[in-house]
């Protein structure tokens, strides 16, 4: 890396004696809660300190869906590989590398792995960072369901667009037209815990000024998910302002996406 930035060597050497006394903790602290309940198995065990960095490039090589869980146990994900090793758009889920790549990765890695591994615990790393991918994709389903919909009950046509104010870039997550001074801005917004309540909202609120900041004629709506409906007044309160002129909350389910949809494009004078 450039002189003064660390790469993900240095950010492991920074936790790594923390890292290890909490192992070590945790590991004790297993064997009291679970005292009764611990039995010994056979299990199959790879042995890392016996992998050459040619075997495990070949290795993945030959299964590339092994690079996720493989980096999963060394604290890599994409971005550091893409940043420390400049290799781009790598999917740890299923890569499709070349010889020089799979090489790389694998002398990148190999420091980092442990002596050895059981195949389940492995295997599980890998079957809950593949959860969280899902989860999270999901819910970005959710944002392009919202934008589906106003487009299928707008009078006018949404997408992302991208606007700049004091020389910050914002992005809307749908707005209208494509072209020239924004009309109308909406920001859609998924706040899935109260104590993100504050920072989610002073999000939607700073978008909005800055958004009429440049084109004062606009308007700015945003579509909420927020499953703490009892609470939804309180979001209401705090995105109280002059320069917000709709909002509406809408859940998973259609009914409840298209009538927050309906309800929003009237107060915006845009319902089909």
């Amino acid at each position: 890396m450039p002189d003064g930035y660390g790469s993900h060597a240095d950010y492991m050497s920074w936790v790594a004696d923390d890292a290890k006394v909490r192992q070590e903790a945790i590991e004790k602290a297993l064997r009291d809660a679970f005292a009764d309940f611990i039995e010994t198995r056979q299990v199959e065990v790879i042995v890392f300190s016996n992998v050459s960095v040619l075997d495990l490039a070949k290795a993945i090589m030959r299964h590339p869906s092994i690079l996720k869980p493989l980096v999963a146990v060394c604290n890599i994900a994409a971005r550091a590989i893409e940043r420390d090793l400049q290799i781009k758009n790598v999917d740890t889920y299923n890569p499709r590398l070349t010889e020089q790549q799979a090489s790389a990765i694998a002398g990148y890695i190999k420091p980092f792995l442990p002596p050895y591994i059981e195949i389940p615990a492995l295997s599980s790393l890998d079957r809950v960072a593949f959860i969280d991918k899902e989860i999270r994709k999901g819910k970005g389903r959710w944002e392009r369901r919202i934008i589906e919909t106003l487009n299928r009950f707008s009078s006018v046509k949404f997408k992302k667009r991208k606007f700049t104010a004091n020389g910050e870039e914002f992005e809307l997550d749908a707005a209208t037209p494509h072209e020239g001074p924004v009309r109308i801005g909406i920001d859609v917004k998924r706040i899935e815990a109260r104590r993100d309540i504050h920072k989610r909202c002073d999000e939607i609120v700073n978008k909005a000024a800055k958004l009429k900041s440049v084109f004062p004629e606009a308007k700015f709506a945003a579509v909420i998910y927020y499953p703490f409906i009892d609470e939804h007044i309180n979001i209401q309160n705090r995105l109280s302002s002059d320069n917000i002129d709709a909002i509406s909350f809408a859940s998973e389910s259609k009914d409840s996406i298209e009538n927050a949809v309906r309800m929003l494009l009237a107060r915006l004078g845009v319902a089909r």
